[in-house]
C-alpha cells in the first residue's frame, strides 16, 4: 500500500510561476512528503475527493495527510516546513502576518497568468537552474 504524502498540493499547471515553484518544491521533496497534482488536468479526480477546480484556480489548495484541506498562504507554509525551509515556514504561518500575505497571494493568484508572462519563463529557467545545482 502506498503511503499518503503528508500534504497534496493542488496547483494550475498552465502557469509558468506555478509550474517553476512546484519544480523547484519537487526537487527539494528529499523525503517524498509531499505529492502534486495539476489541477488542469485533473479536474475529476478533483470533484471525487471534495474539492472544487473553480476554487483551486482561485487559491491554491492542499490537502493534509489526515485529509483536512487547506489553501492559500497555509499550504505554502506547510509545504516550505516539510521541505526543510523552516524560516520562510515560520514567516509564512505567522497570525500577525496572515492577512497582509492573504491579500497579496489573492492578486497575486487572480492575475498569476500575467504576471508569468512576464516572470514565467525566467523563474522556469531559474527553477531548472536550481533542480540541476544542489
Amino acid at each position: 500500500m502506498a503511503q499518503v504524502p503528508a500534504l497534496t498540493l493542488y496547483y494550475d499547471g498552465t502557469c509558468p510561476l506555478c509550474r517553476a515553484e512546484i519544480d523547484y518544491l519537487r526537487h527539494k521533496d528529499r523525503e517524498g512528503q509531499l505529492d502534486f497534482v495539476d489541477i488542469t488536468t485533473a479536474k475529476d479526480d478533483l470533484e471525487s475527493l471534495g474539492l472544487s477546480c473553480e476554487r483551486a484556480m482561485q487559491l491554491m489548495q492542499g490537502r493534509l495527510q489526515n485529509g483536512e484541506v487547506i489553501e492559500g498562504v497555509p499550504v505554502f507554509a506547510a509545504a516550505y516546513r516539510l521541505v526543510g525551509f523552516q524560516a520562510l515556514a515560520w514567516i509564512l504561518s505567522r497570525a500577525c502576518l496572515q492577512g497582509l500575505l492573504g491579500h497579496l497571494y489573492a492578486t497575486f493568484a487572480k492575475h498569476r497568468h500575467r504576471i508569468s508572462r512576464w516572470l514565467g519563463p525566467f523563474a522556469l529557467k531559474i527553477s531548472g537552474f536550481l533542480t540541476r545545482h544542489p
